[in-house]
């Protein structure tokens, strides 16, 4: 599980295993807020577990740093009937999930949840376990949950991590089903379930190509938004900010990948540049190619001058009538033909990225051995598809050979003298394919003179990511010794056959991706200032917007005002949410955005970003407007409002009130450094950082003093602000304060106070 604010859900472990594991933390309610009474006995009454609410919380949250479910739930007469007084449940669950067993749970180590589902846990919990493991089997593997109850009898919230919220709303229904079964002793198709969310998966997630990168970028710390339905995907925010769509960056050059669909115009540009090529040209009929199959002499290779992944590429080719027929499949499959000298070898697959070979692999040829009774087609499944490690889905890293969609391969019978219903007499090995799936990694191998060749050809074509084909008789030497050529360049390559080759080590591609996009300790981040309480928060992100605006940062402002870019508000309407945060941070335009959080906010959508630099805590009000959220005790709260101090960076800062002792002990959970601030400068906590030499922010006789230690830095007049009367101190010190630490001068914080002319009138 990774590290997680504490849910404001607290669940009382008794420590007796023939007892709930979880008993209630307060006295249990006879209603439930928000909810009409009428609905109270419908639910309230069913021996079954009913799903009140679903929320898919998309930014960190009360239970975790990343996207979760969170569902509400009523165990009904469940509440009294735990895993162990079901008689068969425990053998049922398992004999559907097995995976169960390698579930750590509380316990801490394998199998710590079938140790708890014995001794006896509650059907939130387990529902939680099985919504993780429907995930997991579907391709999706996520291992936080946590489920915890309410201070209503029998209701629980229950939350778990997923990467797709319909994948996570889809397991949550079909996990419901699963564990009424099992309770019930009804029958339930696994399998069927598991293919549909597979299915679902694989229709609405990342491709796992894309995955991989944003995986390699997650293991950096570096932040991602998924920008559509498909793998458009923005690494970093705002100005710091790069795009991927699969192997492809935002530094790919459309000259560049127009150039590389081009193959004569590729190989002129490479030839020029001393790169070694194969001789050949253009042809645009089947006698013209036949004439320059002659000129360069034979054999000769036939293919599209356009097309990818080898469509209409025919090689070894040796008589006019076998140019003659590939001329017209490639002409099929492209907008030209080219004719090349063909060159003896296997094929390659060399993935630049930036000026470096990261990866290699290489293609086998695939035959089958006649044994007299079999047809080619009967072997071909018998000896080259039966392959563990082939199939059509994208895991597997070997493509079944189907003969039908194989023109080259049926050309490649014919010269032997067979067809797909031949009978090749036993022992007789025939000839399928010479050049089959590059899945074999050779990276090792590679001579430095070729992985050099190969990184000038991506630099001559222009392309930061490359996919450079390459035949050779063997890729640990030089290709001038041995004939060896370059044959193609190609723009976007795959990189499944790195990531999960059929023989070999797999590649950390995505790493060196995200590495040639943020060289060094860079993370793509951008000044983030969050600002969570009920006191004047909408003025605080207000004048901290304004004060990063008169500093030269092109900044933006989402808040109860609206959406604001520097001084000019782009829409009224309120914008303290998930989603028009989101659009700040996809602005390519800021390096530095504000926003405001409200506590609904947090409870319903979680924070728009992953970590800010500064993260302001003004108070621990408003918890008698949270009841519908069973937010109904200030232990509660307390977990709701530090969410905005647990997503500080470590050289980020937390700007706390120092006034209330609820918000001063919030400093512990900071990763950074703190800011205090105050009326009062004899207030404990501001007393205690100056002696620690650390930074405060109080008030003196109308002025803000900003101080370090017991050194004062700063005095700004308070009645600087226009219009004074509404300024409330609080207010300006707390934005003064979150300005400074973003290290915006005092001077200019003070000239801010000047010109900054919002209306301050309301009570935000």
């Amino acid at each position: 599980m990774c590290a997680s604010p504490l849910s404001p859900f607290q669940a009382v472990h008794t420590g007796d295993a023939s007892q709930p594991l979880f008993a209630l933390a307060g006295p249990a309610h006879k209603t439930i807020a928000g909810l009409a009474p009428g609905l109270l006995p419908s639910f309230m009454t069913k021996n079954n577990l009913q799903i009140l609410r679903v929320s898919h919380l998309s930014g960190p949250n009360i239970w975790t740093y990343r996207s979760v479910i969170e569902a509400w739930l009523d165990l009904g007469e469940l509440e009294d009937r735990p895993s162990n007084t079901i008689p068969g449940f425990y053998e049922r669950l398992l004999a559907l999930l097995p995976g169960l067993a390698q579930h750590r749970c509380g316990v801490g180590e394998v199998g710590g949840f079938l140790e708890r589902l014995r001794d006896g846990t509650w059907a939130g919990h387990i529902l939680e376990h099985i919504c993780l493991e429907l995930q997991t089997q579907a391709g999706m593997p996520t291992g936080f949950g946590k489920t915890r109850m309410t201070s209503v009898h029998g209701v629980y919230k229950m939350a778990f991590r997923t990467r797709h919220e319909e994948v996570g709303r889809a397991t949550l229904n079909a996990g419901r089903e699963l564990i009424l079964c099992a309770i019930e002793d009804r029958p339930y198709d696994i399998k069927a379930t598991i293919a549909r969310l597979r299915e679902l998966c694989d229709r609405v997630c990342l491709g796992p190509s894309t995955a991989h990168i944003v995986e390699a970028a997650t293991e950096r710390r570096i932040p991602h938004i998924r920008l559509n339905d498909g793998n458009l995907v923005q690494l970093g925010y705002g100005a710091r900010q790069h795009r991927i769509w699969t192997a492809e960056t935002d530094q790919t050059s459309a000259i560049a990948e127009s150039i590389a669909s081009d193959k004569q115009l590729t190989k002129e540009l490479l030839q020029s540049c001393g790169v070694p090529v194969p001789e050949g040209e253009e042809v645009d009929n089947p006698a013209q190619a036949w004439e320059v199959a002659k000129d360069i002499g034979l054999p000769v290779t036939v293919k599209p001058t356009d097309a990818n992944h080898g469509r209409g590429v025919f090689t070894d080719l040796h008589t006019r009538e076998e140019v003659e027929q590939a001329w017209q499949a490639a002409d099929a499959e492209g907008s030209g033909v080219l004719v090349e000298k063909f060159i003896e070898g296997e094929a390659h697959r060399l993935l630049v990225v930036g000026k470096q070979v990261v990866a290699a692999t290489r293609g086998k040829k695939q035959t089958v051995t006649g044994d007299g009774r079999s047809s080619i087609l009967q072997l071909i499944d018998s000896q080259i598809n039966s392959d563990p490690r082939c199939g059509e889905e994208e895991e597997f890293p070997l493509e079944p050979l189907i003969l039908a969609k194989e023109p080259i391969a049926r050309l490649e019978l014919a010269r032997q003298g067979y067809s797909g219903d031949s009978v090749p007499p036993a022992g007789q090995v025939v000839l399928i394919r010479r050049h089959g799936d590059l899945a074999y990694d050779v990276t090792d191998q590679v001579h430095p003179r070729v992985a050099a060749a190969a990184a000038l050809a991506a630099r001559v074509v222009g392309l930061d990511i490359a996919g450079i084909d390459l035949v050779t008789p063997d890729i640990s030497h030089p290709l001038a010794e041995q004939g060896g050529a370059i044959i193609e360049v190609n723009a976007g390559p795959g990189l499944l056959m790195h990531l999960k080759p059929a023989e070999g080590q797999p590649r950390n591609v995505g790493q060196a991706i995200v590495e040639h996009l943020f060289p060094g300790e860079d993370q793509g981040r951008i000044a983030i200032v969050g600002i969570t309480g009920t006191r004047h928060t909408t003025r605080i992100a207000r004048l901290v917007n304004w004060l990063l605006h008169i500093n030269g940062n092109p900044v933006g402002l989402a808040c109860q005002e609206g959406y604001f870019l520097g001084d000019r508000q782009v829409d009224a309407k309120n914008s303290a949410n998930w989603e028009t945060g989101q659009r700040l941070l996809i602005n390519r335009t800021l390096e530095a955005a504000v926003f405001e959080h409200t506590h609904r906010a947090i409870l319903s959508e979680g924070l728009a970003y992953d970590r800010c630099t500064v993260g302001v805590v003004t108070d621990l009000d408003g918890l008698q407007d949270l009841g519908d959220y069973y937010i109904d005790d200030a232990d509660k709260l307390y977990n709701v409002v530090r969410t905005q101090v647990d997503v500080i960076l470590p050289t980020g800062t937390a700007v706390l009130n120092a006034a209330d002792p609820r918000v001063v002990e919030m400093a512990a959970l900071c990763d950074g450094k703190v800011i205090f601030y105050g009326l009062d400068a004899e207030l404990p906590a501001i007393a205690r950082h100056r002696e620690a030499c650390e930074r405060t922010v109080y008030l003196r006789e109308r002025h803000i003093v900003l101080a370090r230690g017991k050194a004062e830095v700063s005095e700004i007049p308070l009645d600087t602000l226009t219009p004074s009367k509404a300024a409330k101190p609080e207010m300006v010190m707390a934005a003064a304060a979150a300005a400074w630490a973003l290290d915006v001068k005092p001077e200019l914080i003070g000239a801010g106070l000047r010109t900054f002319k919002a209306n301050l009138s309301g009570d935000h």
